[in-house]
C-alpha cells in the first residue's frame, strides 16, 4: 500500500465485481467514479506513481479493469487557505496525544480540508504515520482530542468510548431562559433531519417509539447567569452527531455561534470572528493500560461576555 505522504496516507475506492463489463480500464472507472476529477489529473497520478492496488501493484493507463480489489491514491486538493489557528498538545507518551483543538480546524481530512486538520498537521509534526484520532469532536467545537499513538494498544483504548467509560464535559454560551429549571436533563431521539434546505449531516429530534425509541442523553446545568446569557455545563452520556447542539436548540437557548442550529449558514461562509461558543473541556477515565485514573482539561476557556 502507498505510504504517508506530507502527512497523509491514501485514499482507497473499490472496484465493483459486478460491474467488470462497464469498463475497459482501471482508469475509466476512475474518471466514472469521480467525476469532479478530470482524467487528466488521474493519468498525472498515474504517472507520479500515486495509484496502485491493494497488492501494491501500480496502476498503468491502459491496465484493464479488475474487479473485485482494492485501488489506493493520494488525495489532492487546490492549494488550501491557511486556518489560522494552531492546535496545542497538551500530553504526550508512547501510547497517547492529547490535543487542545480550536475552533475551525477539523480532526481529520474530509471535504475541503486535507492539509488543514489536525491529524495531518500533527503527523507532518511529530513524524507519527500511525496516528490515528480515538475520537472525533465537530470542526466547529474547540477543546479535546485523544489520538492513539500505536495500533497496539489503539483497541483498548477505543473500547473505553465504545463501552462508555469515558467522561467529557464540555462548556457553552447560550441564550438565559428563567423559565428552565436547572440543572435538568434532555434525553430524546435524535435522527438526520432529511427536510428541504438542511444540510448534510444535519440532525433533528423526532418522537420515540417502541420500534425507534429514545437515543441521546445530556446532563446540563447553569455555571454563571449574566443579563440574557448564561455560562452552562454539558454532560453527554451518549454520543450522537451534533447532540449538545440539538439538544440545546430544542431547548430554545441554541448555543451561540451555531452555523446549524436553528439557522443554516451557507457553504463557505466562516466567520473567525464568531466562532461557535462549545468547548469540550475535560475528559477523565480509567487507563486501560496503566490503570490509573486520568483526567485532561482544556486551556482554552469561553467567555461570558
Amino acid at each position: 500500500m502507498l505510504p504517508v505522504k506530507n502527512g497523509v496516507g491514501p485514499s482507497v475506492v473499490g472496484l465493483p465485481k459486478d460491474d467488470q463489463f462497464k469498463w475497459h480500464t482501471i482508469t475509466d472507472f476512475l474518471v466514472d467514479r469521480f467525476p469532479s476529477i478530470p482524467r487528466a489529473t488521474w493519468l498525472q497520478r498515474i504517472a507520479d506513481g500515486d495509484v496502485e492496488d491493494e497488492f501494491g501493484v501500480p496502476v498503468t493507463p491502459e491496465r484493464p479493469y479488475q474487479g473485485h480489489i482494492r485501488v489506493y491514491y493520494y488525495r489532492d486538493l487546490p492549494v488550501e487557505e491557511r486556518i489560522p489557528f494552531d492546535e496545542v498538545i497538551l500530553h504526550q507518551d508512547e501510547h497517547l496525544i492529547v490535543v487542545d483543538k480550536p475552533h475551525f480546524l477539523p480532526v481529520t481530512p474530509s471535504g475541503k480540508y486535507l492539509q488543514e486538520t489536525v491529524l495531518v498537521r500533527l503527523k507532518r509534526k511529530l513524524g507519527l504515520d500511525d496516528l490515528v484520532p480515538i475520537h472525533r469532536i465537530d470542526r466547529d467545537t474547540a477543546g479535546l482530542v485523544l489520538f492513539s499513538v500505536q495500533p497496539a494498544t489503539r483497541d483498548a483504548y477505543q473500547a473505553l468510548f465504545r463501552d462508555r467509560a469515558v467522561h467529557k464535559t464540555y462548556e457553552a454560551i447560550a441564550p438565559w431562559r428563567s423559565d428552565l429549571t436547572f440543572p435538568l436533563t434532555r434525553e430524546s431521539r435524535i435522527v438526520e433531519d432529511k427536510s428541504e434546505g438542511r444540510g448534510f449531516m444535519t440532525q433533528t429530534e423526532v418522537e420515540a417509539s417502541p420500534n425507534a425509541p429514545l437515543n441521546s442523553l445530556t446532563h446540563i446545568q447553569v455555571l454563571e447567569v449574566k443579563g440574557n446569557f448564561a455560562h452552562y455545563q454539558l454532560k453527554p452520556v451518549t454520543g450522537k452527531r451534533h447532540q449538545l447542539r440539538v439538544h440545546m436548540h430544542a431547548l430554545g437557548i441554541p448555543i451561540l455561534g451555531d452555523g446549524i442550529y436553528p439557522v443554516l449558514t451557507p457553504e463557505g461562509q466562516i466567520d473567525y470572528e464568531n466562532p461557535l461558543q462549545l468547548l469540550a473541556k475535560s475528559i477523565e477515565w480509567v487507563d486501560p493500560i496503566s490503570k490509573e485514573a486520568r483526567r485532561f482539561e482544556s486551556r482554552l476557556q469561553l467567555k461570558l461576555v
